[in-house]
């Protein structure tokens, strides 16, 4: 097991990590899909911090800013090394796709360090792949395997962006997926294939926070699924559609879901 890394990333606000005097919002952690980087929540960025919010948000290996992996480790882990290191107790966790299965593990191992989560569209530890996504999952490994990167890039674009995304937003996401399968490949050619470790044992009824669960009607069906189980799951959760949505919301409307977040962060901070 590697020392968990230092993850490239970036803070806002006031409190022990910020810029400003310490206020009393929530200390919120953005956890990004793997289909983008810290960059897909540049539109939540600047409302959040507006609204009173101390942030952080973090590439996980091979995405964006962080180097790419050269032993198996856990995302979870590197997280929570990252808020060490930022000293951060407790905050909301903020989280799409695969950032969603990350908040899932370290919420499961560390329930005391998290007041809230808003998932959108997430993944989730232990989840088997329904026929939409591991065709999806072959497709885009046959890519791989014949080096075309450049039609993986434009199968994830096109497959995780739902109608509302405009061309500047599937420029945004072709960019940042381009990115990542060029670091993460040319690590692969260097190291060999590096994974994480294994899951650990996780307990999803140890989370005690409350949860916001998105889904979008766009999306495929597994991440629809996984959204609908977690809210019966979950003590204090709740899982809310909508109807526009595709993969990832926060792009697609992203002062809809700003205020979405926005709204369930100040009742979740109520309870």
């Amino acid at each position: 097991m590697t020392t968990p890394a230092t993850l490239s990333h970036d803070t806002s606000g006031g409190g022990p990590f910020g810029d400003g005097p310490p206020d009393d919002g929530t200390t919120l952690v953005l956890l990004h899909s793997s289909v983008c980087d810290r960059r897909m929540w540049d539109p939540q960025w600047a409302p959040l911090a507006g609204a009173g919010h101390r942030a952080v948000r973090c590439d996980f290996r091979g995405y964006g800013g962080t180097p790419a992996a050269t032993a198996p480790h856990r995302d979870a882990d590197d997280v929570r090394a990252l808020l060490d290191t930022l000293g951060i107790g407790r905050a909301a966790l903020v989280a799409s796709s695969y950032g969603g299965r990350v908040a899932l593990e370290f919420a499961a191992r560390w329930p005391d360090r998290v007041t809230a989560m808003a998932l959108l569209c997430p993944g989730m530890p232990g989840h088997e792949p329904g026929p939409e996504l591991a065709a999806f999952d072959a497709r885009e490994e046959a890519l791989f395997e014949a080096g075309d990167l450049a039609a993986a890039v434009e199968l994830n674009v096109a497959a995780w962006l739902g109608p509302d995304a405009g061309e500047a937003v599937r420029e945004k996401v072709r960019r940042m997926q381009r990115h990542a399968f060029e670091v993460q490949t040319a690590a692969e050619e260097r190291w060999g294939e590096i994974g994480e470790l294994p899951e650990p044992a996780l307990d999803l009824s140890a989370i005690t926070a409350p949860v916001l669960a998105v889904s979008g009607a766009h999306d495929l069906a597994d991440f629809r699924t996984i959204a609908a189980r977690l809210a019966r799951l979950l003590p204090r959760a709740r899982h809310l559609e909508l109807p526009w949505a595709g993969h990832l919301p926060n792009l697609e409307r992203p002062q809809e879901t700003t205020a979405l977040l926005t709204d369930f962060l100040r009742e979740s901070a109520a309870q």
